[in-house]
């Protein structure tokens, strides 16, 4: 393999480190990565939940919260409905639970069984039946556009929460809320992570005195014979519209200005109100009087740090301030003064908001969500809160699976957690796995629990059953399209498995994947997953008119289509299908063959303190790989081999000088001898993890890659 590391001029390192505080190892990787921009940097270092967007930023999110509140004000039935996946069952339990300890009359479905994906017409009518009037879907929906019109014809409003891709029909319901849409700040949020942002909405709007009440924060600044007046319109503590006028004293009158018809109806606030009014009154004339709320004192009782200083000096100590990308003025930071004091005096963050994170952090996992920008610290908090204080339902199925009081991290989550919880749906079942997590009695949810583990270990077993059909067939048929589209189907595929099968084919033949699981009702059910170097929307969109319905993401998606009379539907669908793959164009792939080196560590950097850089850099996961360190000049100082019934790893000791330091290397016992051996100087590419060995934590190195050392003359 290649060793490629990135070289990066020391100056930049330094000026990095300068403007962010952080240490020059941390810049370095940083810049590796190719994050220079205080955006993606702040969401690295920072993890306050106060760097996480408004709720109100996202499209719809006030109409949502407006007809929620106007139905628990008139004691309507809602109906909250899911997907059958972990994003979906958290999502569901989530706001299930919320709405619930509202008072609120509220029951709840997700598609069991053989259901097809999406809000189906007999929940609608059977909802409406029973004289329900909202429908909230959490991780669905958006694709389901003749279910919404049947709804509004039954005058049902629904609200959608999906983070899945648009259609090119959007549907008409009362709102909608998803980060794909146009006018949206962050398009990567899972399910339960737009599910999250409908619960703080509510969670603000049912504690806050400001909801829904119009502000402007007013300032003014000196700029050589002029002044210029800068206004922030704001409403849910989110900017809205902003004003600046730049004007000369004694020069124009206010009503020549945009200023009153801006101000109107607004409330004013001001720091150091006292004094803008008499810079005003300089500008204007004594004559002109604007009414303006002081609020420094209030909020330097509540931030010692700003108490009796201006707000160009608050800029300078701001540690928001230093992310922005342009020049922040008074005017921005006097906004994030606001609303740093806001949320501090009406405690938005708080043990509930932090049960809620372990979901929203599940779900976001689950989902594989590019761990980037705010999902960094929806995960991290959640992850935190999970080991804190498990949520309940979670405590029960953490105990089950052995990871109850100990560190957790994304991976663990990734690999244990999730697919207990998916289990359930992927058996039929997913009604067990919202079930666990509302539910009172903790005898049942201990049993719950059990059920899940239990429901798990068959899906594994099913899932290597039906392995062993699938890779044979995919193979035959790579030849059949043209070596671009792994394909299997057939009436003996679970329809439970079809996701995880088509992943495995990904990373066997490293082209997209397609798994098709026919019911015996006549309606097929695929799942498609891609390497990442083709949107699967120009596999799907050709055939749309076969599909009952469809949808996803760029690189995982799905189907549903009835098979036809004679498999004529089908047969039209594998005709389609095959000039697609001749026509398919891939995008640019991983050079697998080359490892990305993140930092080369001299061998006094080799000891527990390089955990604090791991950790700085967790969680990792999607779009966020674990880091890659190279180190020169180790000698193996012991070596052992490891792995039943074969001893395909090796255990090596590896000795740095001050530190000697435990390694795992594996699917490498047939490299020994002939690649390195005990007493050997060797250069490696490695991770950092922490082994946790009867209660004991270590930092130990996962290997990567190794060679002997050159020999210097």
């Amino acid at each position: 393999m290649n060793w490629e590391k990135k070289d990066i001029p020391p100056e930049q390192v330094k000026e990095l480190a300068a403007k962010y505080g952080c240490d020059h190892l941390t810049a370095s990787i940083l810049l590796r990565r190719g994050l220079s921009s205080g955006e993606d940097i702040r969401y690295f270092l920072e993890e306050d939940p106060r760097y996480l967007r408004s709720p109100f930023e996202l499209p719809g999110m006030e109409d949502a919260v407006e007809r929620v509140l106007a139905a628990k004000e008139e004691e309507e039935k809602v109906l909250v409905f899911g997907d059958r996946d972990t994003d979906g069952i958290t999502s569901t339990a989530m706001v299930v639970n919320f709405l619930t300890g509202l008072g609120m009359d509220v029951s709840w479905k997700l598609p069991s069984g053989d259901d097809r994906y999406g809000l189906s017409m007999e929940a609608i009518e059977e909802f409406a039946a029973a004289y329900g009037t909202l429908i909230i879907t959490v991780d669905c929906g958006i694709s389901n556009t003749a279910e919404i019109r049947r709804a509004n014809e039954l005058s049902v409003d629904v609200i959608i929460t999906d983070h899945h891709n648009p259609q090119e029909e959007i549907p008409e319901a009362l709102a909608i809320v998803n980060p794909k849409l146009p006018g949206s700040p962050f398009p990567y949020l899972s399910g339960c992570g737009v599910a999250y942002k409908l619960v703080s909405a509510l969670r603000f709007a049912l504690k806050s005195e400001l909801y829904n009440q119009p502000m402007c924060l007013l300032n003014t600044r000196p700029v050589n014979d002029a002044w210029i007046i800068e206004i922030a319109k704001m409403r849910n503590l989110v900017v809205r519209q902003t004003l600046i006028e730049t004007v000369v004293p004694g020069m124009v009158s206010i009503s020549n200005t945009r200023l009153p018809a801006f101000l109107e109806s607004q409330q004013i606030l001001a720091w150091d109100a006292p004094q803008q009014k008499r810079t005003l009154a300089k500008i204007f004339g004594k004559g002109v009087e604007i009414g303006m709320l002081d609020v420094a004192p209030d909020i330097g009782k509540m931030i010692p740090s700003a108490k009796d200083i201006s707000l160009l000096r608050i800029k300078e100590l701001s540690r928001i301030a230093r992310y922005s990308e342009k020049e922040s003025g008074e005017l921005e930071v006097f906004i994030n003064l606001f609303t740093t004091f806001v949320q501090r005096r009406e405690n938005h963050f708080t043990d509930e908001d932090a049960a809620d994170l372990q979901f929203a952090c599940l779900g976001t996992i689950a989902d594989i969500m590019p761990l980037k920008d705010e999902n960094r610290i929806i995960v991290r908090r959640g992850l935190q809160s999970l080991i804190e204080k498990p949520r309940p339902g979670l405590s029960e199925l953490l105990f089950k699976l052995g990871m109850s009081g100990r560190r957790l991290n994304a991976q663990d989550v990734s690999w244990l957690l999730c697919p207990a919880i998916n289990a359930a749906g992927r058996m039929g079942s997913p009604e067990k796995g919202a079930a666990l997590f509302l539910e009172k009695d903790p005898s049942v949810r201990d049993r719950l629990a059990a059920d899940l583990v239990s429901m798990n270990e068959d899906r594994k077993k099913m899932g290597e059953e039906s392995w062993a059909l699938v890779e044979p067939r995919a193979r035959e048929n790579l030849e059949n399209f043209d070596s671009k589209l792994a394909f299997a189907f057939g009436e003996d595929l679970p329809r439970g498995v079809t996701g995880i099968m088509a992943n495995r084919l990904v990373g066997q033949f490293k082209v997209p994947a397609l798994v098709v699981s026919f019911g015996k009702d006549g309606l097929a059910t695929g799942s498609l997953r891609s390497p990442g170097n083709y949107d699967l929307r120009f596999l799907l969109e050709p055939c749309e008119d076969l599909f009952l319905d469809w949808g996803g993401h760029d690189y995982a998606a799905g189907f549903s289509m009835e098979t036809g009379e004679a498999m004529a539907n089908w047969n039209s669908f594998l005709e389609r299908l095959k000039n697609i793959a001749l026509n398919m164009e891939f995008g640019d792939s991983k050079n697998e063959s080359a490892i990305t080196v993140d930092a080369e560590l001299p061998l006094n950097y080799l000891n527990a303190d390089i955990l604090k850089t791991v950790d700085r850099f967790e969680p990792y996961g999607e779009e966020n790989r674990p880091l890659n360190f190279l180190a020169k000049g180790l000698r193996v100082s012991d070596l052992h081999f490891m792995g039943k019934p074969e001893a395909k790893h090796v255990k090596l000791t590896l000795d740095a000088g001050k530190y000697k330091w435990p390694a795992k290397y594996w699917n490498a016992a047939d490299k020994v001898k002939r690649e390195f051996d005990t007493g050997d100087t060797v250069d490696l590419i490695f991770s950092v993890s922490r082994n946790f060995f009867k209660g004991i934590e270590t930092p130990e190195m996962t290997v990567t890659d190794l060679k002997r050392s050159e020999t210097k003359n």
